[in-house]
């Protein structure tokens, strides 16, 4: 990869620019000056905000996009045939994968600082910005979801800093060059592609390696630790207890949403710490905020007041409505792991029930952790399931919902026919059985939480918008 690659480009044209993943690098590359152009398939909201930066928007993705375009980016979401990404070959002119272009971006950085993980990526890069934003810091920010204080997804500014989401994917995290690392935990998943545990924990290792100045992991990860063995001169861990450099202390979990607690360093209290999202493990994510600001040179009282006014990241426990006494929110979790998180907070807050929604994604995933699904979505009291979003997948592993429902007692599910392909029209009919016998079914006090990488929270939306009509 030629990291030199956009010195002499003045048009770039992204494919797929809605993308959670391409919007950033737009916001990023508009604000070094590129002309931009892109195309999607779909009007979103993210397409209306790209519009906004004056960057013109194609819908439908056909050859002609291309033209003018001195460099073409596209998501590993794009299929070969697709036709503008075959034109983009065709054409000579050079192309990128997204995470080609993100490697060459961090490069630009004296103090890039990817966080990476399994599980939590999104919210401590959510963390780290906001601190640094609300301290004052013009930086740079590549989040995998949106941050209410920087407007979207990212931003561009003229400092030496750069906040990145780094995800270990397809080890699209290893084109990145990292000065400060940080390694949340380490866990099995994207098994389609490493196979194994031991390969997930070797490519997080060779992360470790690529990082130039600072490691900043998860002391009281067993996996995690393995991983940067080797690497103990650059390494300061956080975690849960005083074996770990960064720790914290006297946890207070209030109200369902809120938690205090007192930053440790060493031995030594920096102070009280106030945080306004849900669960034990973000106290953890705030303990990994708090040792890569100080990194940065962040003084303590500045962190306190970015992680007081942090609210979360859009799609993490994200509060949409309440409607005749039924509160509903949307979070992310796709793997267990992350399930078990935000399902044990829901259980520990104040409310009647709690009513799971979930979105299994990609086939390989649901197939290869289908019992370790099933354990974890017998925490709340109803689990509901959607069809499996496929994504980027076909069904070659003969994965169906019924295999995780007939695992979780009173599962409720909606039988669909096994022999069609997986389409909208499929999905939203299955979304409007789930959202009609929730609004049938739940009552004031309840939780409805939808949980998925994919478009659950779209349940949500409806669920909200018919007990609206209702009252």
């Amino acid at each position: 990869m030629d990291i030199n690659i956009l010195k002499d480009k003045k048009h770039i044209h992204f494919i797929g620019i809605g993308g959670s993943g391409m919007y950033p690098l737009a916001q990023i590359l508009h604000g070094q000056g590129y002309y931009l152009t892109g195309s999607d398939n779909n009007e979103t909201e993210t397409l209306d905000a790209v519009r906004n930066m004056g960057i013109p928007v194609f819908i439908g993705q056909r050859a002609e996009n291309i033209e003018g375009a001195d460099l073409i980016v596209h998501t590993a979401a794009i299929m070969a045939d697709n036709p503008e990404l075959m034109a983009a070959r065709a054409s000579g002119v050079p192309v990128l994968e997204r995470a080609d272009l993100l490697g060459i971006i961090t490069s630009w950085y004296e103090n890039a600082v990817c966080v990476s993980g399994t599980h939590g990526k999104t919210t401590v890069t959510s963390m780290i910005t906001q601190i640094l934003y609300t301290a004052g810091v013009d930086l740079s920010a590549y989040i995998g979801g949106k941050l209410p204080c920087i407007g979207g997804s990212g931003i561009a500014g003229k400092s030496d800093i750069l906040v990145c989401e780094s995800c270990e994917f397809e080890d699209h995290y290893l084109k990145l060059f990292p000065d400060i690392g940080v390694i949340l935990n380490v866990d099995a998943d994207h098994l389609d592609y490493f196979g194994t545990l031991e390969n997930v924990i070797k490519s997080f290792h060779t992360f470790a390696g690529n990082v130039s100045k600072r490691l900043i992991v998860n002391g009281s990860d067993e996996n995690t630790m393995k991983a940067v063995a080797g690497y103990e001169d650059k390494t300061i861990t956080f975690g849960k207890d005083d074996n770990c450099d960064y720790y914290p202390a006297d946890i207070r979990h209030e109200n369902g949403l809120h938690s205090s607690f007192t930053a440790m360093c060493r031995g030594e209290a920096l102070g009280k710490i106030d945080i306004h999202v849900a669960g034990i493990h973000n106290v953890l994510n705030a303990m990994a905020a708090v040792a890569a600001c100080r990194e940065l040179g962040i003084d303590f009282a500045s962190i306190q007041k970015g992680l007081e006014e942090f609210r979360g990241a859009k799609r993490r426990f994200e509060k949409l409505g309440f409607e005749k006494g039924i509160t509903v929110v949307d979070d992310y979790a796709h793997h267990p792991a992350e399930l078990e998180a935000t399902l044990r907070a829901a259980m520990e807050m104040d409310f009647r029930k709690v009513w799971a929604v979930f979105q299994p994604f990609t086939y390989s995933r649901t197939k290869i952790l289908l019992d370790d699904f099933a354990r974890v979505l017998k925490i709340p009291d109803y689990a509901v399931l959607t069809d499996i979003m496929g994504s980027r997948e076909k069904n070659t592993y003969g994965i169906f919902t019924r295999h995780l429902a007939e695992k979780i007692p009173d599962c409720i599910w909606f039988p669909q026919d096994e022999t069609k392909e997986w389409d909208d029209e499929r999905k939203y009919a299955n979304f409007q059985q789930i959202c009609d016998y929730i609004c049938e079914n739940a009552k004031e006090g309840d939780l409805v939480i939808t949980l998925g990488c994919g478009d659950a929270y779209k349940i949500a939306k409806m669920i909200l918008k018919k007990l609206s009509e209702e009252a």
